[in-house]
């Protein structure tokens, strides 16, 4: 009988170590280096084996791109985010939390196409597909489902299939037979991609891979996951809202500053082509605390709805709680109010929502926090038409942004009447029927944030 081979591989990044050691070399974490079993083959891998031939350098003039045209996936915000569509021979890792949508979005992307589709689940039975394809289409098109976690069997099956696109949920519950351990494993991922990446190489097969993601937002598995394919995804949203956005991490074939925006409802994922329209309230009531920011999340402008509620600390300590934005950014702005603009907010607590369920970082939204907590502190709606972007310093000063001409676009375009901005913002776009308000800091604005004709 063999003797069992074992190795030692840290879960954080997939460094391989012969003896169990308590820190990683590579990436200095603690307690994440695992014993493994192993066991190095030299057999052959069925699908592989024809593919198995000599690489040959050549020039750059020589290099044929015909057959690499990008494959429209019948889905412009997922599209929007790959860049034009996916390349063939590429591979696409998307990862999410568990629930949000990963597996009902490449159904989608599945059942949609005419070309031919390989679904291969090793999660779900094919009976919870077919229910799933029920609900969120009318027709199948050509898609194929397989419920298989052998890798050396799925590379049989598309050996006899030849697909026009793989699609494998999830990488983490496959396993090859050339490591014994389990699936899930550090080895089992990183291997398992390897042969997938392989045969996607040489045959041109474009392959999206889901991936679960740990606790931290990470995806799963060795960081050299990641590094191995082609594009990362990260597919986020709160379950408890209908929005989802599709984000870019790497795109080795188009901008990382695109993102797609979906809405989850009974019939699966909608695409969102105008958002704005949707995250902002379309009541003609004028309730106090509401403000709205013209932001940008990668290079799209969206205009989001701010919400805030100050009220009097209850508890004793107050409360700072936020939806969708930076906490300790909020603490910060709450100072430099109190501290620069004579608010006295520190025995108050404060509330912050960013409507929609979506998470924005373009620090653009400050001034919208500011005027939102200010209208909800004083019990006194802004003005209708009004809508702000600039960024908050230290010292109570509106700083300069970027991308302001998509925003006054935006904002003209869905019929606001003002934009609020810093002095220091440099305007070349005229609009025809948006006025631009610039202020120098937020003592100045607030002076007068309430006098503006809505």
């Amino acid at each position: 009988m063999a003797k069992i081979k074992t190795a030692f591989f840290c879960q954080n990044c997939g460094a391989r170590y012969s003896k169990w050691m308590g820190q990683c070399v590579s990436c200095k974490q603690w307690n994440t280096i695992v014993e493994e079993i192993i066991q190095d083959s030299n057999k052959k891998i069925i699908g592989l084996s024809d593919l198995e031939n000599k690489s040959i350098a050549l020039k750059v003039q020589d290099i044929d791109l015909k057959d690499n045209s990008r494959i429209d996936l019948k889905d412009e915000e997922f599209n929007r985010v790959l860049g034009g569509g996916i390349v063939p021979g590429s591979i696409v890792l998307i990862g999410g939390e568990p629930g949000i949508g990963k597996s009902t979005l490449l159904l989608q992307i599945s059942l949609g196409l005419k070309k031919k589709v390989l679904y291969v689940t090793g999660e779900e039975s094919l009976q919870q597909i077919k229910r799933r394809a029920d609900r969120v289409r009318s027709n199948y098109g050509n898609c194929m489902i397989l419920n298989e976690t052998n890798v050396e069997t799925i590379l049989h099956q598309i050996s006899s299939i030849n697909p026009d696109l793989l699609i494998v949920d999830s990488i983490q519950t496959l396993q090859t037979d050339l490591i014994e351990s389990s699936p899930g494993s550090v080895s089992q991922i990183k291997e398992s991609t390897s042969l997938f990446l392989k045969y996607s190489k040489k045959s041109n097969l474009p392959l999206i891979l889901v991936g679960h993601i740990t606790k931290d937002g990470g995806i799963a598995g060795p960081k050299v996951l990641e590094h191995m394919v082609d594009v990362v995804l990260y597919f986020e949203g709160d379950r408890n809202h209908i929005y989802r956005i599709l984000r870019p991490k790497k795109n080795r074939f188009g901008s990382t500053s695109e993102i797609g925006i979906y809405e989850m409802l009974n019939s699966g994922l909608n695409q969102v082509s105008n958002p704005s329209t949707l995250l902002i309230s379309n009541s003609d009531q004028q309730l106090s605390g509401n403000a709205i920011s013209a932001t940008i999340e990668g290079i799209r402008p969206i205009m989001i709805e701010i919400q805030a509620l100050v009220s009097s600390a209850v508890y004793g300590t107050p409360q700072r709680s936020t939806t969708g934005y930076n906490a300790k950014r909020l603490n910060m702005i709450l100072a430099v109010m109190e501290k620069k603009a004579g608010f006295k907010l520190g025995s108050k607590d404060v509330f912050l929502n960013v409507t929609g369920g979506i998470k924005i970082e373009d620090p653009a939204i400050d001034l919208s926090v500011v005027a939102a907590i200010l209208s909800s502190n004083i019990d006194t709606p802004i003005p209708k038409g009004v809508c702000f972007a600039a960024e908050i310093g230290l010292s109570g000063e509106l700083r300069n942004i970027s991308k302001i001409d998509q925003r006054i676009n935006e904002a003209e375009k869905l019929g606001f009447k003002y934009l609020i901005t810093s002095c220091e913002t440099k305007i070349s776009l005229k609009p025809k029927k948006l006025k631009i308000l610039q202020f120098k800091n937020i003592e100045a604005l607030l002076k007068d944030l309430f006098k503006v004709q809505g």
